[in-house]
């Protein structure tokens, strides 16, 4: 592994995540008070996610669905779904719902970028080669998001949406995220983040050839 895939990448996580959430904490407060006023719940979500090397931790997101969400239907969410709150719709689309892992990338459990970290029911059935995705720390962001940043439209067409993100989309997911793990670098984490701030400002998806 490269120097930057060793030491650079943390360090720079750790500056990067602490910038943003002090410039950020004014909309990090505004977001909070909104989700309070507007449903029942904490306003953190918290829920068990496989990082690095199989190692386990709890992510965390502003809650944008009600309570009890992961128990009243799949670990998967669709366009549409009733478990989204109103101003969760919003989060969601705009990807505010991700911020607090920024408390994730300081403590060391997460990148900056980076595949994104999946429930344990789903890496239980990764092939050994799906299994490398999980050699780097797993990200906000990573190419894969940013491809299918659709997903939740994709879901809301299928008939079984459970199969269709296992069989279907977790594959294709996957073959970003191993070809992120052999492309680890500086340019290559600049070139992601540019996408995403791209990808959220215009509304889009990348194109899969961006990264191919």
């Amino acid at each position: 592994m490269s120097f930057y895939a060793r030491v650079g990448k943390r360090i720079l996580d750790f500056v990067v995540a602490a910038v943003i959430l002090l410039c950020l904490s004014p909309i990090l407060l505004l977001i909070a008070i909104a989700i309070k006023l507007t449903s029942t719940g904490t306003v953190f979500f918290r829920q068990q996610r496989v990082g690095l090397n199989g190692s386990k931790f709890y992510i965390v997101k502003f809650r944008s669905m009600v309570v009890g969400a992961e128990n009243r239907g799949a670990g998967i969410t669709s366009s549409g779904d009733a478990r989204v709150t109103r101003i969760g719709r919003f989060l969601r689309k705009t990807k505010l719902d991700e911020l607090p892992q920024l408390f994730n990338v300081l403590v060391g459990e997460m990148s900056l970028v980076g595949p994104r970290p999946e429930l344990s029911k789903y890496v239980a059935n990764y092939t050994p080669g799906q299994l490398q995705s999980l050699s780097v720390r797993p990200g906000i962001t990573s190419m894969a998001s940013i491809v299918f940043r659709n997903e939740e439209e994709l879901l809301a067409a299928a008939t079984d949406k459970e199969r269709f993100y296992v069989e279907t989309l977790l594959p294709e997911k996957n073959e970003f995220d191993r070809l992120y793990v052999q492309r680890v670098s500086f340019a290559t984490d600049v070139k992601v983040a540019f996408r995403t701030l791209d990808a959220v400002i215009r509304n889009r998806n990348a194109d899969k050839w961006d990264f191919e």
